[in-house]
């Protein structure tokens, strides 16, 4: 199963993608996996309007849900020249780019990006994940966001 549409580059339609993929999710009878593809995908499309589609409401965003073995993926793809994607992955440092990407490679367990990096696919495997697995992953984000939380105080 696969649903694919298109938005324009304009961060007011992110609420859009995100009723879809409750849907979506709702259809596939992974509605509790909901909010971690949810967040995930939120970071992707806020990088694609961007950074890849520099901010221009004229151009636009595919994103694509689909089932896969084991779960389901989300895709998103921009229109812009795509970056390099090597350089990022682990825990940003203050004032770096890159937060996004971390979180996504947090949740998701399997990034691929493709297009230069224009295009990203997350894959969850939603059926068999491990309950160690998913408190590490927790843990993680929650000491990224206090880390954050911190920085921004004392700022």
């Amino acid at each position: 199963m696969t649903e694919q549409f298109i938005i324009q580059s304009d961060s007011s339609n992110i609420p859009v993608a995100e009723e879809r993929l409750f849907h979506f999710c709702q259809e596939i009878h992974v509605g509790r996996y909901y909010s971690a593809v949810g967040v995930a995908m939120i970071q992707a499309l806020e990088n694609a309007i961007e950074h890849g589609n520099k901010g221009k409401k004229e151009k636009k965003v595919t994103l694509t849900f689909g089932t896969c073995r084991g779960g389901m993926y989300v895709e998103v793809a921009d229109e812009g020249e795509g970056f390099n994607y090597a350089q990022y992955g682990s825990m940003p440092k203050e004032e770096e780019q890159g937060e996004g990407i971390f979180v996504m490679s947090q949740l998701a367990d399997r990034l691929e990006y493709s297009d230069g990096g224009s295009r990203i696919r997350m894959d969850f495997f939603v059926d068999g994940i491990d309950p160690a697995e998913a408190c590490e992953r927790t843990a993680v984000l929650r000491c990224h966001n206090i880390a954050k939380a911190t920085v921004q105080q004392i700022g």
